[in-house]
């Protein structure tokens, strides 16, 4: 076990804004705490990397951008028009409020929304699209235009709410609790008889733009890709979704490589650790992992995910003994496997 709060390490990480393509606030945070683990460096994508030790060769990935919105123009009337970066739900707009992220800091802001005194019949059932809604900042447009520019980044209000428990309530989880887990995971492995090379990709939200380049040319043996996936909620499959606090969900998948699968299995079983299966049945597991396994000449890739409710909402949920049995599992997994390579 190591000696990081969990809950603090969550909260320092969702405190940082990181919308695709825009990372740079992240990306300053991710280098201060990684620089005590090894050599840091930050590729032309804003990529960050972390490497440290010698032999065989570990990539544990996890992606830092979340999704978002970027601004498109300022109407007549004074109000902020915005497009997506990543896949928002539309429901999620109406009466929410916002963040612009500018050059000369954050201007806050109302998504608009029609009282119901005022709507047609029918109006409370559709799903609001961008072209219907805009952010009010309360200005008119020359005094808007001075404060906010085409391009600027936008993101819902920042939320940290511990429930009850262990479970917490946040923006960006996704995957700021992938990247949380490996923090955990390189805590344990500082003096570890291997390579390991961290990489925080970016532009994950827009097609794993980061996790395509990241691994070129770095000589990795195998690839641990860290994200979220379904945690059981109301309204959700059962089949779909996996239990929240009942462990780290090791990936399935016919791209995935088989033997690291039942590998991670078997590490988990011999520590005690929590799991799951998460069987997936495509070509495609919507993760770093399908980037992953066919950069360069192909990598031997695992994926490890961590049950989440309420995905690409503001209000995401992760519980923190999840996120510590993914990082546990990870820590162990590659001590045993080291350990096999150099006996």
């Amino acid at each position: 076990m190591t000696d990081i709060n969990t809950k603090d390490l969550l909260l320092k990480l969702t405190s940082a804004t990181g919308v695709s393509g825009a990372e740079e606030n992240i990306v300053e945070v991710l280098k201060e705490i990684l620089s005590k683990y090894g050599d840091v460096s930050v590729d032309r994508m804003n990529n960050v990397f972390c490497t440290f030790g010698e032999g065989y060769h570990f990539l544990l990935d996890a992606h830092l951008d979340e999704i978002g919105m970027i601004v498109t123009g300022i109407t007549d009337d004074g109000f902020v028009k915005v497009n997506k970066c990543g896949g928002i739900d539309n429901r999620m707009l109406l009466s929410h409020e916002v963040s612009i992220w500018t050059k000369n800091g954050e201007v806050k802001g109302i998504f608009s929304t029609l009282p119901p005194h005022l709507q047609n019949a029918g109006d409370e059932k559709k799903i609001p699209s961008l072209d219907d809604v805009s952010i009010d900042i309360g200005f008119k447009k020359e005094e808007a235009e001075k404060r906010v520019s085409l391009g600027d980044r936008v993101t819902f209000k920042r939320n940290f709410t511990p429930l009850l428990g262990t479970q917490i309530s946040s923006s960006v989880l996704d995957d700021r609790s992938g990247i949380a887990a490996i923090i955990l995971a390189i805590e344990e492995l500082k003096d570890i008889n291997a390579k390991i090379t961290v990489l925080f990709s970016t532009q994950e939200e827009l097609g794993g733009r980061g996790a395509k380049v990241g691994p070129y040319g770095r000589n990795v043996d195998e690839a641990i890709a860290v994200d979220v996936s379904f945690g059981y909620s109301p309204l959700c499959k059962k089949s779909d979704c996996k239990e929240m606090g009942k462990g780290a969900m090791i990936g399935v998948s016919p791209i995935l490589d088989a033997k690291m699968s039942q590998d991670l299995i078997e590490t988990a079983k011999e520590n005690e650790i929590p799991y799951q299966i998460e069987a997936m049945g495509t070509g495609s597991t919507g993760t770093n992992a399908d980037d992953i396994t066919t950069n360069q000449f192909g990598i031997r890739t695992a994926l490890i995910s961590i049950p989440e409710k309420y995905m690409h909402s503001p209000i995401e949920i992760v519980d923190t003994k999840d996120v510590e049995s993914v990082g546990r599992l990870i820590a162990e997994y590659v001590k045993k496997k080291a350990g096999e390579i150099n006996a």
